[in-house]
């Protein structure tokens, strides 16, 4: 292992010198916030390393921020597990577990239509508000009302923020516990890792300040063919600021921290995520890594190409049932790798046949021309091939 110095603090292990230099230079190129790099080998950790400021003070290793999208492949694990407990059938339609979702011809909407972003709701139709946000029913009881904008399982368009509801409702109904509560008992405390769906309180002060990307990026996704229902989704209609985050508010607001917003308010540290994700392929002494049936089968790509409300523009992912695998526009560390970006830069993913768990998380959201994970992905790659050769 190689301890780091000056404004990076961690370690690495020999082999992977070129990725801390990737994340120096991510570090380096951010005028605010800090940002965070853990990755997992065999359970082991090789890459170790955080630098910059929270906007309460040093960042640290243990330090939480906010996850974005990256919240709906740690959700995507929770329903792995309970898919492989036999409690969720992916197939089967919502309604076979949440009996009201059947309104607005939605009988026949099945779990991985959802999950696949399928199921015709990307964003909602009927305003809601902050307090209904944190209330979790209110967004639900409107969710479950809702007319499709298409017809579920003809195309696609990115359930930016409505896919942590609609799966948390399923999970609240499977478990009978919240969403927060079922991942904590089942995918959190197991494997050792602090990541939250709604964050205690004790652990608020911590969390780092997330700065928002420049108006340009914004403004530009605005104009964009199909950048009002880009946004639509993204802000829940117009519930949360464009930007996403501001001072104290979006997913700046401790109201949304605490609250359970598993689409996209997800919070953890770098270390955590990795643990969540390492512990799939390589299992721990408490947990048993996930089945390959279940993998296989939650991994098979589903759904790609030009999404039907959003931007045709945009670099697209490919998805699996509630994963993202490696795509051309939106690339993975290989065809084996399974998880999920966020907004503004944020990465976290496993990898089957490198065995290996990946969190790259920063509180500068990058902007258009961002390419941080991209550069640390691309340098992964090189050492894990020296490795292998």
């Amino acid at each position: 292992m190689v301890t780091m110095a000056g404004s990076a603090h961690g370690e690495v292990s020999e082999g992977y010198e070129g990725v801390a230099e990737a994340f120096f230079s991510a570090l380096a190129s951010s005028p605010r916030g800090g940002a965070a790099l853990c990755i997992m080998v065999d359970g082991v950790t090789v890459v170790d390393l955080w630098g910059g400021d929270t906007g309460r003070g040093p960042w640290t290793r243990d330090t939480p921020t906010v996850l974005f999208s990256c919240s709906k492949g740690l959700l995507a694990v929770l329903v792995a597990r309970l898919v492989e407990s036999d409690r969720i059938d992916l197939d089967a339609p919502v309604v076979d577990y949440w009996p009201e979702f059947a309104q607005g011809g939605k009988r026949e909407v099945t779990v991985r239509m959802v999950m696949s972003h399928a199921a015709g709701l990307s964003h909602l139709t009927t305003p809601v508000s902050k307090s209904d946000m944190v209330e979790w029913d209110p967004v639900v009881a409107a969710l479950a009302a809702q007319v499709p904008l298409w017809q579920p399982g003809e195309g696609w368009s990115y359930h930016a923020i409505t896919f942590g509801w609609i799966v948390g409702e399923v999970v609240r109904r499977v478990t009978g516990l919240t969403v927060g509560q079922a991942f904590a008992d089942i995918v959190a405390t197991p494997t050792h890792a602090d990541v939250w769906f709604g964050v205690p309180r004790t652990i608020l002060g911590s969390v780092a300040r997330v700065e928002p990307m420049d108006r340009f990026t914004i403004n530009l996704i605005k104009r964009l063919p199909g950048g009002r229902n880009v946004m639509r989704a993204l802000t829940l209609d117009g519930a949360l600021p464009d930007s996403l985050v501001g001072d104290g508010t979006g997913f700046n607001d401790p109201d949304l921290q605490v609250a359970e917003i598993p689409g996209a308010g997800g919070i953890g540290s770098a270390v955590g995520v990795a643990a969540v994700w390492s512990s799939l392929v390589t299992g721990t002494e408490d947990v048993r890594p996930l089945s390959a049936a279940v993998r296989a089968d939650m991994t098979r790509p589903r759904t790609s190409g030009k999404p039907r409300l959003g931007s045709p523009v945009l670099p697209t992912p490919r998805w699996g049932t509630g994963f993202q695998v490696d795509a051309p526009g939106r690339p993975l560390l290989s065809p084996t790798s399974f998880g999920h970006d966020g907004a503004g830069g944020q990465l976290a993913f496993a990898d089957t046949e490198r065995r290996m768990g990946f969190a790259f998380l920063t509180s500068q959201m990058g902007g258009v021309t961002d390419r941080r994970s991209h550069r640390i992905l691309n340098a992964l790659r090189q050492a894990t091939s020296r490795r292998r050769g």
